[in-house]
């Protein structure tokens, strides 16, 4: 600023009249400077992190990290477009007070601005000097955060404060999904044989060829009479063919016997008559058709089902009571399955509750209860809930003792003071696959792969439905991969109602199915209660809305996540929505 009493002066120098001498004064004054800056991150006037009048740029992270257009994270954390982190909440919702958000939300306030005073930004002071003998120095204090922060450690480890992490853009959530698919997919998946009261819910690791012709030779379909050629057909009393007997002679023209469902036809069989299709004159011995014959109307020919050596179920399919059935039908004893994934889960948290009222900033664990469940129904086998607590040791030491194929953690994925998880991932030299999503709830989601070709780790949000969300992102996926299951093909419907979407972020949201009224098309409606917090809204929902950046109008398709329970009529959301 230029006021009546002189020109501007730099903040951090020492204004002196223009002249000769105090020129040469001030380039050396300045020279001085810039070496002083640059010891501490400063550069000099043409270039670089500085400013052009060689103080530091305020775009500058003080530990080295910058985004590409120059904002700062108070944390050093940025997303691929230079913002600060938002909520993990709906947009247009306040802050949230639930306990668990110190793990999966941004604990800086957001205001707007693009540089806080608060945001912990680190300043060099120089102070120039003149010595005895005329010529002037600079000395620079070093960076220093505003505020009282602990220093950052070399390497992080269980119990230091958390180690800054490399700013990159976090996936998307599609790609979240497909580098969580390919996790799962390392390597090909192993083969046990299980009998068939065993096998139910595992997936198939080879497909299912018939051991036989189905059926193996030809049967009636219908209780009636086998005829040969033209009728009236002769018979003879008795109770005919039944099911399960051995061949029957051939049966001349002209004549009829009894037959059984199921029951072997006789050779030179024209067709079955039905029962209540068929007169019997009993006094003369024929038996007349009330219906005209085509030959071979309700028998069921060899081989009609399949051929022996035919494919009847492809690889990958999940082992259901239908299958059961067709594999034995086929003459199967044991089925050739991929072993289910193996999972622990490891609920982190000093403020959580196994039972009663919450009280005193304690509240109920609700993630212990549904997580197993879940996981189970997404094919795992899943072990009892460990509860840690807020404690690196026993997280680390569960980590490396665990033998499961994933390992899924509840909250301590952020990067608070308590949240453990990167520091003993760090620690333990695993690999982080995915540091953070692109979308809300659950952006804190992270996986990792503990060791080379080792078990993986999914970590969830301490916030409900941000779990839900890191469970159908990264979990649900991996298990898949794991499991040998295919990709399931995605589905759109019609959203029913205008739903509010992150500036960048894709969001999930509840939603529950609805039949067409007069002839329109099948659609969902949101559900309110979809706060990362809440689970309201997905109680009530069959499944969950995957909404662009920017929001949808009603009437616009939509991507659907089904929940593994969904039922095949809609629900009613009650006064949910």
């Amino acid at each position: 600023m230029t006021g009546s009493d002189g020109p501007h002066r730099e903040p951090g120098s020492d204004f002196r009249p223009a002249g000769p001498a105090s020129e040469r004064a001030r380039e050396e004054e300045e020279r001085a400077v810039e070496q002083a800056l640059a010891l501490v991150g400063g550069s000099d006037r043409t270039g670089g992190a500085g400013a052009p009048d060689g103080r530091p740029s305020c775009s500058q992270d003080p530990r080295g990290h910058q985004d590409p257009r120059g904002h700062q994270d108070p944390r050093g954390h940025r997303d691929s477009r230079g913002h600060r982190d938002f909520r993990d909440e709906d947009p247009n919702a306040g802050p949230s007070s639930d306990p668990h958000a110190r793990r999966s939300t941004d604990s800086h306030p957001y205001d707007g601005r693009d540089n806080d005073p608060r945001d912990g930004r680190t300043t060099a002071t120089t102070t120039a000097a003149t010595t005895a003998a005329g010529t002037t120095t600079a000395t620079a204090t070093a960076p220093e955060p505003v505020g009282e922060q602990p220093p950052l450690p070399d390497r992080a480890s269980p119990g230091d404060p958390a180690k800054p992490r490399p700013t990159l853009p976090p996936p998307s959530w599609n790609r979240a999904r497909a580098i969580a698919a390919r996790a799962g997919r390392g390597g090909p998946p192993a083969t046990i044989r299980l009998p068939l009261d065993r096998a139910l819910g595992h997936v198939l690791a080879e497909a299912l060829g018939a051991l036989t012709d189905l059926p193996s030779f030809d049967t009636s379909a219908m209780d009636g009479w086998a005829v040969a050629g033209p009728g009236p057909w002769a018979f003879e009393a008795g109770a005919g063919l039944l099911a399960g007997r051995g061949p029957a002679a051939a049966l001349p023209d002209g004549t009829a016997v009894r037959i059984a469902t199921g029951a072997r036809v006789p050779p030179d069989t024209t067709a079955v008559i039905r029962s209540e299709h068929a007169h019997v004159d009993e006094a003369r011995g024929l038996l007349h058709a009330r219906r005209s014959v085509v030959t071979g109307q309700d028998i069921r020919p060899r081989g009609q089902e399949c051929r022996s050596g035919e494919q009847l179920v492809p690889a990958g399919t999940v082992v259901t009571p239908a299958v059961l059935g067709l594999a034995a039908a086929a003459g199967y004893d044991a089925l050739p399955v991929v072993p289910r994934p193996r999972v622990d889960v490891l609920v982190l948290g000093d403020e959580l509750l196994n039972a009663g009222l919450p009280h005193d900033g304690l509240i109920r664990d609700a993630l212990g209860p549904m997580l197993g469940p879940w996981l189970r129904a997404l094919g795992a086998e899943v072990s009892d809930p460990r509860r840690l607590g807020d404690d690196a040791g026993a997280l680390r030491s569960a980590l490396t003792s665990s033998d499961a194929d994933l390992i899924v953690t509840t909250g301590g994925t952020a990067a608070g003071p308590l949240d453990h998880v990167h520091p003993v991932l760090e620690a333990l030299g695993a690999e982080l696959l995915v540091d953070g999503v692109a979308v809300r709830p659950g952006h804190p989601m992270l996986l990792a792969r503990l060791s080379p070709g080792g078990p993986c780790l999914v970590g969830l949000p301490g916030n409900p439905l941000a779990a839900v969300s890191g469970l159908l992102t990264l979990a649900e996926p991996l298990l898949s991969g794991i499991a040998g299951r295919p990709a399931q093909d995605p589905y759109r419907a019609l959203v029913h109602a205008d739903v509010h979407g992150h500036p960048h972020d894709t969001r999930l949201v509840p939603v529950v199915h609805r039949p067409g009224r007069a002839g329109g098309r099948d659609h969902v409606a949101p559900l309110r209660y979809n706060g990362p917090a809440m689970l309201r809204g997905i109680a009530a929902a069959d499944g969950l809305a995957v909404v662009p950046p920017g929001g949808v109008r009603s009437g616009t398709e939509v991507e659907i996540l089904d929940l593994p329970w969904a039922p095949a009529t809609p629900w009613t959301e009650g006064c949910f929505t």
